[in-house]
């Protein structure tokens, strides 16, 4: 049985506290610094390794978002060549018959990143769609923050959270339910998956066609233009304009033909960024000016990523604090995930019934997930659903189901600024902005979902 102590408390306490903040619209920043302070503080009774914690805490965060900082800002900086040659413009043309308007282009976005994330997983198909996809998607005249919304949700959401291809997430999720085979997890999970997807998607579409009304698109800025008329295209332009999704679709094929996934999948598609890049350069500067033109392009590109990163990181070091793995590394060998710990905690304090076990089960989810990750918390939510199991006559499978679902969802991420930087960067919005539109049709959808699964436990 676990026992809160007063640094769950305040732990806790500081959380709540980030949230009231992103409800005011307000940086989370400063309340995650103290946060980290008085965690490392309380837990450590030295003011100095307080202090120690709050920097080793950043150094734990940024080895965390390192590789998606990269990525991102290696896509930047080929976007930018591709934009200076013309290519941009070419690769745009095939795709601008199939995205006619923003309704259609809302779910062409969305169920192309889904199809990718099942196979790569939602990061590296931010980068590969966000590359190819996103220019046109604007064209046909879908705000950012919505073709964001698209990615996110179809990515991030539906895609993650069934993880069906792949199967991460159910196989971690029903080792730790002493399920023998996940692919029983697979088929329990599957009718709340599906309310879950069609419930948001289609609440996050209506959200969209109502902001339509007072949607204003953006002239292209003068310099944009400029750059577009005086690139005119040349053989050049014409071969790295089909090089570019061929590139990429070759990477695909890689990926899916030796398994490649998570951080190998995206050292795939960062090398074959920079690899265009540099030939776009080429093809445009010629050989010798291309030597300052790339640097250029990839101080742009990496001055974008910090920019964007920056607050993430912080904010990001205070809620690795709640998962255990990574407050081993910040606080010591003997921490313990302290979100882990209030879900065992409201766990053990709450009486058993099918709604409560099953209330329980989404709402440790939910917490859980709020370290961004996504996955931390399948142990805990796979545990929990055995423990039920043995305590009352429930399906375990689905119970198992409905907290993968809502871990995921939430750390995956779709809600969390922390969880939803790769798609807010690429689509140049902001996360906070990006979350706010996430939130409404996430919150109906857990609810949906919720009731569906009391038919199943």
């Amino acid at each position: 049985m676990v026992t809160l102590t007063p640094l769950h408390y305040v732990y806790f306490f500081i959380v709540l506290l980030v949230i009231i903040t992103m409800a005011f619209k307000k940086d989370t920043v400063l309340p995650c610094i103290l946060g980290i302070f008085l965690v490392g503080f309380m837990y450590s009774g030295s003011l100095v390794k307080g202090i120690q914690v709050v920097y080793n805490s950043l150094i734990t965060a940024g080895n965390e978002f390192w590789s998606i900082i990269l990525v991102i800002s290696l896509v930047v900086a080929m976007s930018h060549a591709l934009r200076d040659i013309g290519a941009d413009e070419l690769m745009m043309v095939p795709i601008k018959k199939l995205m006619i308007n923003p309704s259609i282009t809302f779910f062409a976005l969305g169920f192309v990143m889904l199809f990718f994330s099942w196979f790569i997983w939602p990061s590296p198909a931010v980068a590969l769609v966000g590359a190819i996809m996103l220019p046109a998607a604007l064209k046909a005249g879908l705000p950012p923050i919505w073709a964001a919304v698209a990615m996110n949700i179809f990515g991030h959401g539906v895609g993650l959270s069934g993880d069906y291809f792949i199967q991460g997430a159910p196989a971690i999720t029903a080792k730790a339910a002493n399920i023998d085979n996940p692919l029983t997890l697979i088929q329990a999970s599957f009718p709340l998956w599906l309310v879950m997807s069609i419930v948001t998607v289609g609440c996050s579409f209506f959200m969209m066609k109502k902001d339509l009304k007072n949607y204003a698109p953006k002239a292209n800025s003068p310099a944009k233009a400029q750059s577009a008329e005086a690139s005119k295209p040349t053989i050049g332009v014409y071969f790295v304009s089909i090089l570019t999704p061929l590139a990429f679709l070759l990477d695909i094929y890689i990926m899916y033909k030796y398994k490649l996934k998570g951080g190998d999948a995206t050292a795939l598609v960062g090398g074959t960024t920079v690899l265009i890049m540099v030939f776009a350069s080429i093809i445009k500067h010629n050989f010798v000016n291309s030597f300052e033109k790339i640097t250029d392009y990839i101080r742009e590109g990496f001055m974008f990523g910090i920019k964007i990163f920056a607050p993430v990181i912080i904010i990001g070091a205070f809620f690795f604090l709640g998962s255990e793995e990574n407050a081993k590394i910040i606080l010591g060998p003997d921490a313990t995930g302290l979100l882990s710990d209030v879900g065992l905690y409201l766990s053990d304090k709450i009486a058993l019934s099918k709604f409560s076990v099953a209330f329980v089960q989404i709402v440790v989810g939910i917490i859980t997930g709020l370290d961004g990750s996504g996955f931390s918390g399948l142990p805990l939510l796979g545990s929990l659903a055995q423990t039920f199991s043995v305590a009352m006559d429930i399906n375990k499978e689905v119970l198992a189901a409905l907290g993968q679902i809502s871990t995921i969802w939430v750390g995956g991420g779709t809600i969390i600024p922390w969880g939803i930087i790769p798609v807010a960067a690429i689509c140049n919005v902001e996360p906070l902005e990006l979350a706010r539109k996430n939130l409404p049709p996430v919150v109906i959808g857990f609810i949906a979902t919720f009731i569906t699964a009391l038919f199943f436990l």
